[in-house]
């Protein structure tokens, strides 16, 4: 049995990614949060509106230092802490 493809991220950068996602949530969301579980949901657990992702994902750029393409980004990827930190790590686009 073949397994399925899936697209292979930089597991270093993933860790960094969910690290920043971490570190900026409270900043983003203006309050202190407890211990930020990988499958929180960001706007069920954590209270993430859409403007607020925009701007976690605009502070993950520029705090790591790289450029996320979002234009394929769907509802689904923001279900969690962990579903964004893969789309992130599996759109990030290359620099010239």
């Amino acid at each position: 049995m073949s397994e399925p493809v899936v697209q292979t991220t930089d597991p270093e950068l993933r860790e960094r990614i969910l690290h920043g996602i971490g570190e900026l949530l409270p900043r983003v969301l203006k309050r202190e949060l407890p211990e930020i579980s990988q499958d929180a949901c960001l706007f069920d657990d954590l209270g993430l509106t859409s403007a607020g992702t925009i701007e976690l994902i605009l502070e993950l750029e520029e705090s790591l230092d790289i450029q996320v393409d979002v234009e394929q980004i769907t509802e689904d990827d923001l279900r969690s802490v962990t579903r964004l930190a893969d789309y992130v790590a599996g759109h990030v686009i290359p620099e010239d």
